[in-house]
């Protein structure tokens, strides 16, 4: 095992699949060009120039390059960068290539990566600071992915280029300096397989993206107050392990949910609905969400982080579960 940063475990990630399979492209690489890791999008520029392109910004005219060239067999991997630049594409994403199977009876497939940034990165303002996979939760057949850790984002980028459903790969800025053990041969991970980053006894936790991180670090702030947190990371929303959550449900009744996604119809309103519908009888205090406020997101720094999941809200939540 090493240590590596998350920039680093996903670039590993790329280098592996491009140089194992001639049909993956990128389209786009500002998720590796971005400073300070630009040197990590050069170095896989020099060994795959003819597999990479830098189209003009018109995310709604890559994203059906990218859709049409999955169609004809190849595995292109589109990079959108901010999350909220898919809202430009939504037809291609979401009309388009999530129809293309279930339309064409199965004769079609999409094996389609399209990777955004999402969330609360600090300064983002309303139009750089999105976070629509619950929007896009709500698109059937797209494939959907948050991983939080380097070994995570190693494991389910190999994962997502294989499968032939078309992906949607969700990071966060915040992520990409986080450091963690990654295997010299990451295997790929499964789809729909959560992951318990930390047991604990009196509370689970279910958090997604950077909000892992941030509830690894309230979780080891809460154990001094004898408060032992287990935390569910389900990495993939589609599709979507609920049979370990309610198992850690049933060992702890009781449950917060945190993520950066609006509170109104978000992820964290997804997961409590169906917790609610199939573990309630496991419950012995009502659910707890932890969401971005139903607000535009404001450039100010401090607003931001008000209206965001931040570690006081996550604490105040847990303390009341366990109350």
């Amino acid at each position: 095992m090493r240590e590596l940063n998350y920039y680093e475990a996903k670039f590993e990630a790329l280098d592996e699949i491009m140089a194992g399979d001639g049909r993956v492209h990128l389209i786009n690489g500002t998720f590796l060009s971005l400073s300070p890791h630009r040197h990590v999008y050069q170095n896989l520029l020099q060994k795959y120039r003819e597999r990479m392109i830098s189209p003009p910004i018109s995310e709604l005219g890559f994203c059906g390059l990218a859709t049409g060239a999955a169609m004809a067999g190849l595995r292109p991997i589109v990079d959108l960068s901010t999350g909220s630049f898919i809202y430009e594409a939504w037809p291609q994403v979401a009309n388009e290539a999530a129809n293309a199977y279930y339309m064409s009876g199965g004769q079609t497939r999409v094996p389609v990566v399209f990777h955004i940034f999402h969330g609360l990165r600090g300064g983002g303002a309303a139009q750089h600071s999105g976070s629509p996979q619950a929007m896009l939760w709500n698109v059937p057949g797209l494939e959907i992915v948050l991983p939080s850790t380097p070994r995570d984002v190693k494991g389910l980028l190999k994962t997502a280029v294989s499968t032939d459903n078309p992906t949607i790969f969700v990071d966060h800025v915040k992520l990409l300096d986080v450091r963690g053990e990654v295997a010299e041969d990451e295997k790929p991970i499964p789809f729909g397989v959560a992951d318990v980053k930390r047991k604990g006894s009196d509370v689970t936790v279910i958090a997604t993206s950077y909000t892992v991180q941030r509830c690894l670090k309230v979780a080891d702030q809460l154990a001094k107050e004898n408060i032992d947190v287990e935390i569910i990371d389900p990495r993939t929303l589609v599709p979507f392990d609920l049979a370990t959550i309610l198992s850690s449900i049933e060992k702890t009744h009781r449950v917060v949910l945190v993520d950066e996604t609006h509170q109104s119809c978000g992820v964290a309103a997804e997961i409590a609905a169906r917790i609610a519908e199939s573990g309630f009888d496991k419950l012995k205090t009502r659910i707890r969400r932890v969401s971005t406020l139903d607000v535009p997101v404001p450039f100010s720094p401090p607003l931001e982080e008000y209206i965001g999941p931040r570690d006081d809200r996550i604490v105040d939540a847990i303390r009341a579960a366990t109350a």
